[in-house]
C-alpha cells in the first residue's frame, strides 16, 4: 500500500512539472498580457524600420503591385520573431519580402504577464507602395 502511494505521489509530481513546464512555453494573446510586445522605441520606430530596410522586388514594381501584406509571428521571451506566417497576403514576392524584413528585425522587447516574461502571438500588416 506503500509503495502505491509513493507511485501515485511521484505521478502527481511528474504531472503538476509536466504542466509547470508547458505553462514556461505557453503563447499568449496579445490582450491577455500585461505588457504588450514591443519594437525596441515603439511602432513608429518600427515603421521606421521597415521603411528603411524594404527592398521592393522588382516584379512587384513592374506589375504595380500594392497593398498590405498580414502576418503572424511569435515573440519569444527573449525578443527574438518566430513562427512567421502570411496571414493574408499579396504577392509571393511581396509575401517573402515582408517575411524577410520581419526575420532580419531587430529583437523585440518581450510582453510580460504577473512580471513574467512570456511568448506572444503578434499580428502586424506591412504596407507596400509605390508612391
Amino acid at each position: 500500500m506503500r509503495k502505491l502511494m509513493i507511485l501515485a505521489l511521484l505521478g502527481i509530481a511528474m504531472f503538476f512539472n509536466f504542466a509547470k513546464a508547458q505553462h514556461k512555453d505557453k503563447v499568449y494573446d496579445f490582450v491577455s498580457v500585461q505588457q504588450q510586445p514591443q519594437f525596441p522605441g515603439g511602432i513608429m520606430a518600427f515603421y521606421s524600420y521597415l521603411s528603411k530596410n524594404i527592398k521592393y522586388p522588382e516584379s512587384a514594381k513592374k506589375n504595380n503591385e500594392q497593398g498590405k501584406v498580414f502576418l503572424s509571428f511569435i515573440v519569444n521571451k527573449d525578443g527574438s520573431l518566430t513562427d512567421l506566417q502570411v496571414i493574408r497576403g499579396l504577392s509571393q514576392s511581396l509575401n517573402q519580402e515582408a517575411i524577410r524584413v520581419l526575420k532580419s528585425s531587430p529583437k523585440w522587447n518581450p510582453a510580460k504577464l504577473n512580471k513574467q516574461l512570456v511568448r506572444v502571438k503578434y499580428n502586424i500588416a506591412v504596407n507596400f507602395s509605390l508612391g
